[in-house]
Parts: C-alpha cells; structure tokens; sequence
C-alpha cells in the first residue's frame, strides 16, 4: 500500500505559508476600518448574509469533526453523518423562532438584551458563566488541532498549537467581525478545495463507488447504527435546537451582524442548505478507507492518514490548511463575541458607561488577545498533560448550566410571561438539578457498563451510553428550568414598572428594522466585501496552481487545475470589479 513519508515538503509549506499570509493580509485591510465597537463586535449591521452564512457554518464545528465522525464513518457507516445532519433541524428551530429576533434586538453582545429584558444581575451572571467555558474550550479545541496537524506534517503537537493560536489571534485582534467573516469565507473555500480532491481520490483508491457499497458491512449505510439509534438522535436534535443554533453566542451573532432580519432568515437557511452536502461530502472517504485502510486500531486518526496515502506534495499543504481553517473559524469566532461581551456588558456597563468609540475598540482588542491568550495557555498546559482532566471536568461542570441559561434567554425573546425572578430561581434550580444528576450518575454508569471512553479524542463511539447520559441530563435540567420559570412566574407576578418595560422591549422585537428612530437605514456596506474577497480568493487559486509540478499527474492533477484555475479566475473577477 503507498504511503507518503510522513512530514511536509517544500510545496506543502508553500501552500501552508501562503495561507497563513492570505489571513494576516484580511485582518489587516480591516485594521483601520474599525471605527466603533459596533463595527468590531457586529459589523456595524452591514454583513451581507451569505458572508454570514457561510461564517456561521464554519464556525460551528471545529477540526475534532475531522476526528471522531470519521471515526464513526469508519465504525458504523453512515450515521457519522446523520450525526451532523441534525444540525438541518436544529437550525431550522433557530430560523423559525429566533432568528429574526434576534436581529431586531438590535445588540452589539448576545447576553445584552437581558437587562432590559430581566435585570442587570442576569446578564452579568449569564456574562460570566459563559466566558470561561469558551476559552478553556477553546483550548482543547487548539489541542485538537495540534493533533491533527502533528500527525500530517510531522512536527511537534505544541509547535502547531502555537502557530494556529497566534495566528487566530492576530488576524481577530486586527480586523473584528468583518475580518473574521471574510477570513471564514477563504477557509470555506480552502476546505472546499481539500474536501473536493480527496473525496473523488479516496473513492477511485477504494475501486469506484460500486466497490465501496457492494462490499461494505450490512446496514453499513442506514441513516442509525445500534448504538445510535432514533432514541438518542431525536433528543440529541432537541439539545442541538436549544443549546447549539438559537443561543451559542458566536452563532447567533451571525443572526444580528446582518442589515436586515430578512437576511437573519436567508443566513439559516443557507447554513441548512451547507449542512445537507457538506457532512456526506466531507466523511464519505472515510467509509471508502475502510477498503484500503482495512483493520485501524485508532480510528480517530483515519482522516489523516487518508491525507498521508492520498494526497502528493502540495495537496497535504492543502489539507493541513484546511484543517487548520476549520478549527480557526470556530476560534476566531469565540474569541470576537467573548471579548464583546467583555467590553460591552462587563467595561461600558459595568466600569466606563461614557466611554467613546475609540476608546471601547481599544478595550476590545485588548479583551480579545487575553481570550486568545488564555485559551493557548490553556492548550498548552492540556498538551503536556498538565491538568487536562481538570480542564475537561470544568468545562463539563460549566456545561451543565447550558440549558439552565438557554432556557431563560430564549423564553425572554418569545414571551412576556416570564419575570426576572423566575429566570435566576430557574437558573439556579436547574443548575442545582444538573449538578446533582451529574455527581450522582455520571461516574456510576462508566462503572456500571464497564465503559472506557476516551476523553483525549473525544470519540462519541467509545462511550455511546454516557453521552446519551449527557443529553438525557440536559432535557432534564431545561425541563425543571422550564418549571420553575412557570412557577415562580405565576406566584410572583412582575411589577407594573418590570412589566411595562418588558411590554417595550417586546414591541422593539415586533418591530421590523428600519421602523425605529434609532435604526441605521443604510442599504449596506459602504464598501462592497466583494473585492477583499475576491483578492483572497485569487491567491489561493493561484496557490493551487503554483504547486502544480510536484503534483504529478492522472486525476489528482485534473481536479488542482481545474480548482486552481476556477478559484483563480472568480477571485480575479470580483477584486478588480467595480464595487456596487
């Protein structure tokens, strides 16, 4: 069986290099362009839908999607994509009820509207509950990366973990929203490439299609596997309806970075639109690997080695570039809303209301190099094993109060019934609630079904049973913080001067933008992202191209040019057009 040296040539750090300059170069055109905290935290309202569409599509995953759903492509077959597939109907919730909303709030920070809406003590609390969860995720998520990467091009997991923190954090820093949307926009392209060479190459090594589903194991391509059955994907859809599409801070600002909540509605739909092709394109090599990669202890690590056996000089570059991309849009995206809601509900609410412009820019770059900064340090301790139990155990811990604060965020969008006395009982009881089902039965059930689930690769197939634990334990705290909410609600009615300004902050969701006095009437940006993108997009096809020497020939050497040349010639075409 053929299999590249392990480590990268000259053409794969070509490739390499050149997207790393790609993405210096967008955070610093928008460096100067950052007038106001608006435009830093929520693009000044003018994102167009399909640059946040794409943007919220990529930052909600990261590259441990390219370990353990191939790991359960190669396993189980086909439910490793219904695994992601639920996102359809999970956004599809988020576009129906909240999406629009959301817009109309008219926020620069997710948790902002909850003053108004309950009190100022919610939304500090909810501020500060959800800040450290992200970045220590976000560490174990750079862990990730370095995994990856270290098995790919050969160097040190710490190395990798460096370069990709400090780059994130650069281009974030310099640019805000708008640099993290367009950076979002090329990484969608440089994935798109990767995915579009190795998923024809994976197939022709496997013997043609019909080789891999004439001989593939029975059931290997049903929608469920035993494991994963109807009853853990539907409640798994429900977690990823409340806690995933409508409230994750960085996915929801996608919702009201745009001008109108008619965009708002255009983003979720193309964000469904992206989650039905993607998934199967993206992991059907790795059900084909399993006819030339037969018999894998480690199956965490088989999108990798179908990277190494696949892929000649340039194109490895390219697959590391993309791996690197789908970990960098998840991060850059966290770490611009968590230092939004750091500048804007802790600094300008809390320390500096008079604030000017200028002044809230500069707090937030500096909010988002202390994210990044914590989130690297984070991933380093993780990486030479200082405490990575400790830092998964918070960040579980931290979890649990999920639905505990989805619950009263999106019920305070959709209803007046609700008081702020209720939302903190229900917060606190459900938290309680979850707490103590997580003490009580987490670690009995791992020894009660003999299970050792591998927390270092978070494989879902390892530990089936724990994970639907898990959703299992979520329902339950979103259900009694639904009671409680109820409860306390009808014993303890608001008063007339609560329930009259929730009766306004209700009319302001009713009322479409471009209704208020306060509204920006503004058609759009003022200047077009067509021509920064396509400046973007034209280096990376040009990059594409440039390798083509060491490629060699026969189809992988078609599917370069071709990619490299279409890339190349639409990037062309949208940087020098004439701006609308």
């Amino acid at each position: 069986m053929e299999k590249h040296a392990a480590g990268m040539a000259g053409p794969d750090w070509i490739m390499v290099a050149g997207y790393f300059v790609i993405m210096l170069g967008i955070g610093a055109w928008f460096y100067s362009r950052m007038r106001g905290v608006k435009d830093y935290f929520s693009g000044g309202n003018r994102i167009p839908w399909w640059l946040s569409g794409v943007s919220f599509y990529m930052s909600s995953f990261s590259v441990a999607a390219f370990v353990f759903y191939p790991s359960l492509c190669y396993r189980h077959g086909w439910v490793g994509v219904t695994l992601l597939w639920v996102a359809v109907p999970a956004t599809l919730f988020g576009v129906l009820f909240f999406a629009a909303r959301w817009r109309r709030a008219r926020v620069d920070s997710p948790v902002e509207y909850l003053e108004t809406r309950y009190s100022p003590l919610l939304r500090q609390l909810f501020a500060w509950q959800g800040i450290p969860v992200r970045m220590i995720d976000d560490g174990i998520k750079l862990v990730a990366t370095g995994t990856f990467i270290s098995v790919c091009v050969g160097v040190g997991k710490a190395e990798s973990i460096v370069a990709a923190g400090a780059l994130i954090l650069l281009y974030t820093f310099m640019g805000g929203l708008w640099a993290v949307a367009v950076t979002d926009f090329i990484q969608f392209v440089v994935l798109t490439a990767a995915v579009l060479i190795i998923l024809p190459m994976s197939v022709m090594r496997a013997g043609g299609l019909g080789a891999v589903l004439e001989n593939a194991p029975e059931g290997f391509f049903r929608l469920t596997a035993p494991e994963f059955g109807w009853g853990y994907i539907i409640p798994l859809v429900a977690l990823y309806a409340l806690a995933w599409s409508s409230i994750n801070w960085s996915l929801i600002q996608r919702y009201y970075c745009v001008p109108r909540e008619r965009d708002a509605v255009k983003v979720g739909a193309l964000v469904m639109a992206l989650y039905v092709v993607g998934p199967p394109m993206m992991f059907f090599p790795a059900i084909a690997a399993t006819r030339f990669l037969p018999g894998l202890e480690d199956a965490s690590q088989v999108y990798p080695l179908l990277c190494t056996h696949l892929l000649p000089p340039g194109m490895l570059g390219l697959a590391v570039a993309a791996m690197f991309a789908a970990t960098m849009s998840t991060l850059s995206s966290d770490y611009n809303v968590c230092a939004g809601v750091l500048t804007t509900d802790v600094y300008r609410r809390l320390l500096r209301p008079g604030a000017d412009q200028g002044e809230l820019v500069a707090v937030g770059r500096t909010a988002t190099a202390l994210v990044g900064v914590v989130a690297l340090g984070a991933a380093l301790l993780i990486a030479r094993g200082s405490g990575e139990g400790l830092f998964r155990t918070m960040v579980t811990l931290f979890g649990v109060a999920t639905a505990p604060v989805a619950v009263p965020m999106l019920l305070g969008l959709v209803s007046k019934r609700y008081t702020n006395a209720s939302a903190v009982a229900g917060f606190l009881l459900g938290l309680a609630t979850g707490l103590g089902l997580y003490a009580v039965s987490k670690m009995a059930a791992f020894e009660a079904a003999g299970l050792s689930w591998n927390p270092d690769t978070e494989d879902l197939a390892l530990g089936p049973l724990v994970l639907k634990m898990e959703i299992a334990m979520f329902l339950a705290t979103a259900l009694v913080t639904w009671a409680v909410m109820a409860v306390v609600s009808a014993a303890l009615p608001a008063g007339q001067a609560a329930g009259e300004r929730t009766a306004a902050f209700l009319a302001r969701l009713d009322a479409p933008i471009g209704s208020l006095p306060e509204d920006d009437h503004g058609e759009g940006a003022a200047e077009s992202p067509f021509r920064i993108v396509g400046a973007a997009v034209l280096p990376v096809g040009l990059l594409l191209l440039a390798v083509t020497p060491w490629i060699g020939g026969g189809l992988v050497l078609a599917l370069n040019v071709a990619i490299g040349g279409g890339l190349a010639v639409v990037g062309a075409a949208l940087a020098f057009a004439r701006a609308r």
